[in-house]
């Protein structure tokens, strides 16, 4: 009776010494397997290529933004709007906003200009009087100094009381004239500052009305060159929940100033935007091709390469970083914010063990998987060669064995838990 005893407490003290649990040792035939119904997959030889697939809109990479215009107005009413896929050319007005202020500001500044124009003609007239009525001034001046100076030459021949009076009226007269000059001076500084005045004042009436023309012409948007029309989101005052899409600006909106409304994609030029997880940040570079099949024209598959690779964002759980991808072999036919699938090829090892990325483990710096033996599953070491989200390449196993595509231990925390809660309710109802 101590043998069997014996055998026991050797198969005990065996599992408790190995790194793995007791439960993964071989088990009776119809024990473990049926028992935690475990999902599993064999191991597969071939060649295996590594992609990285997305989602994204089309969009023009050298777009033209219709912006609406600083005018010094805080917002513009759209009076006139294109519709979102209209095919346009160039010239052909896209946007209109109601000018109606700006018109007022214009007739006011015409108005000011015309008042000012008419002040320095008058300014001027006045000049030119003065001007001519000085001259007389002048001229008379010089003529009594001609007159007094001639008189004076008599003086040897009169009385000296008279030819003291001769030279005291030169003196009168050279002074008159010698004031009168100086007089003229100033007069014409003071003349010329008074039209000054009134050039500045018609030069800023003028600036105003040609501010007021230069904002009524910003305020109809016309395309520089052919394109479809995209509409902008309308994200003036509205307020966005999670998961919310904002509405496209439409007419009787009003914007803001330097807010984009419409966009005009360039049709030779198209790229798309995706959103790619962290994972497969460190497969992609730069140039690499990829292949877009757009969801509007699933017969086609455009060729691409990467443009550009951002930044990672997101939350902690769910990383992703922004990828730009450029087609190479555009048609006419595409259309701004077309969906489209993008597919970008890796990697490819040939002659590969592979399983999906499920049946793969990792634990205390192991990596391993569950091995089907007998009726239960055992964790055997594994190396990984490469992983995608999807599938791993792997060494250390043989083709065509099964493996667990879960936990077994997890499963069987599971089963204990479901039998406790039975027998928990068996319990309660007796």
């Amino acid at each position: 009776m101590t043998v069997p005893a014996l055998g026991v407490l050797i198969a005990v003290t065996s599992g408790a010494a190995s790194n793995w649990p007791a439960w993964s040792k071989p088990e009776p035939a119809g024990a473990a397997a049926a028992a935690l119904n475990l999902p599993s997959t064999s191991v597969k030889r071939g060649e295996v290529q590594f992609t990285v697939s997305a989602r994204g809109e089309l969009q023009g990479s050298n777009s033209e933004m219709m912006v609406a215009p600083m005018t010094g107005a805080r917002e513009l009413i759209i009076t006139f709007l294109r519709e979102p896929g209209e095919l346009v050319k160039q010239g052909d007005t896209v946007v209109e906003f109601d000018t109606t202020e700006q018109e007022f500001a214009l007739a006011e500044a015409e108005a000011d200009l015309a008042e000012a124009e008419q002040q320095v003609a008058q300014a001027e007239a006045e000049t030119a009087a003065k001007e001519e009525e000085t001259q007389a001034l002048l001229l008379q001046a010089k003529s009594d100094l001609k007159v007094a100076e001639l008189e004076a030459r008599k003086n040897p021949l009169l009385a000296s009381i008279l030819a003291r009076q001769n030279t005291l009226a030169v003196e009168a007269a050279r002074d008159r004239l010698r004031q009168l000059e100086q007089d003229i001076a100033n007069r014409g500084a003071s003349s010329r500052a008074a039209i000054m005045i009134q050039e500045a004042a018609r030069n800023k009436a003028q600036v105003k009305a040609q501010t007021a023309k230069k904002n009524i012409d910003s305020m109809k948007l016309t395309a520089k060159s052919g394109g479809y029309v995209n509409v902008q989101q309308n994200t003036n005052g509205n307020f966005m929940f999670w998961g919310m899409q904002l509405p496209a600006f439409k007419l009787g909106d009003t914007a803001r100033a330097g807010m984009a409304v419409a966009q005009i994609p360039d049709l030779n030029s198209w790229e798309i935007r995706a959103q790619i997880a962290e994972l497969d940040r460190g497969h992609l570079a730069p140039g690499q091709p990829a292949e877009v099949v757009v969801v509007a024209m699933s017969q086609k598959r455009f060729k691409a390469h990467i443009k550009s690779i951002g930044g990672t964002n997101g939350s902690p759980w769910e990383r992703r970083f922004e990828c730009v991808f450029a087609l190479d072999d555009p048609l006419p036919a595409l259309r701004p914010g077309m969906s489209a699938r993008i597919t970008v090829t890796t990697d490819t090892i040939k002659d590969a063990l592979w399983l999906p990325s499920q049946a793969l483990f990792e634990s205390d710096g192991r990596t391993f998987v569950y091995v089907q033996s007998g009726q239960s599953f055992s964790p055997k070491d594994v190396k990984l060669v490469q992983r995608s989200e999807s599938r791993v390449v792997i060494t250390g196993l043989k083709e065509g064995q099964v493996v667990a595509m879960a936990s077994p231990e997890s499963m069987q925390k599971k089963k204990g838990e479901g039998a406790g809660t039975g027998a928990l309710k068996a319990l309660k109802g007796s």
